[in-house]
C-alpha cells in the first residue's frame, strides 16, 4: 500500500466501529516523508508525502469499511516537567535548551525524553518533575547546530 497523503486525524472521523490498525513510529519519524513500515496487523504500508509534510499521532493514513490505518508513537519514558513558577520554568528551559535536549510543551508540562544526567541536573537546580511514560504526538521540529 502506497500513501502519497494524510486521509485525515482520528479526532474528524466519526466511525468508532471501525478497527484501528495503528502503525507505529518513533517520535522522529514523524518528521520523516518517506517511510516504509507494517502496521500491527502486519500491513506493508509505504508513505511518500509531498515536501515540508509531516506525521501527526492521530494521523490517519487510509480508511475502508472495516479499518482505519492511523498513526501513533511509542510509548517512552519521558520525565514530565511541570513548573511551579516562572522561575522553575526559566531554569528548566535554560538547561533544556543549554544541552540542546528535543523536548515538547503541553499546556503547563515540559516533556523530555528520559535521561538520567537529566534527571541530576534537575534536582541540581530545584525543578519539578515526575517520570511517567507517554506518547509524544507532535514532531520535533530541531534546527541543529555546533558549537
Amino acid at each position: 500500500m502506497i500513501i502519497t497523503k494524510i486521509a485525515g486525524h482520528l479526532d474528524n472521523f466519526s466511525s468508532s466501529d471501525k478497527a484501528i490498525d495503528w502503525l507505529e513510529l518513533e517520535w522522529e519519524e514523524l518528521n520523516k516523508r518517506i517511510l516504509r513500515k507494517q502496521t500491527e496487523n502486519g500491513r506493508d504500508v509505504s508513505i511518500s508525502l509531498e515536501n515540508g509534510s509531516h506525521l501527526h499521532y492521530g494521523d490517519v493514513l487510509y480508511e475502508d469499511e472495516d479499518t482505519l490505518i492511523a498513526i501513533r508513537t511509542k510509548l517512552e519514558k519521558v520525565y514530565v516537567i511541570k513548573p511551579k513558577t516562572m522561575r522553575e520554568m526559566g531554569k528548566a528551559a535554560f538547561e533544556i535548551g543549554n544541552r540542546h535536549t528535543p523536548c515538547i510543551i503541553e499546556d503547563d508540562e515540559i516533556l523530555v525524553r528520559y535521561d538520567h544526567t537529566l534527571e541530576k541536573l534537575m534536582d541540581e537546580v530545584g525543578v519539578t518533575y515526575e517520570q511517567s511514560e507517554r506518547r509524544f504526538k507532535e514532531p520535533f521540529k530541531y534546527k541543529g547546530h555546533q558549537h
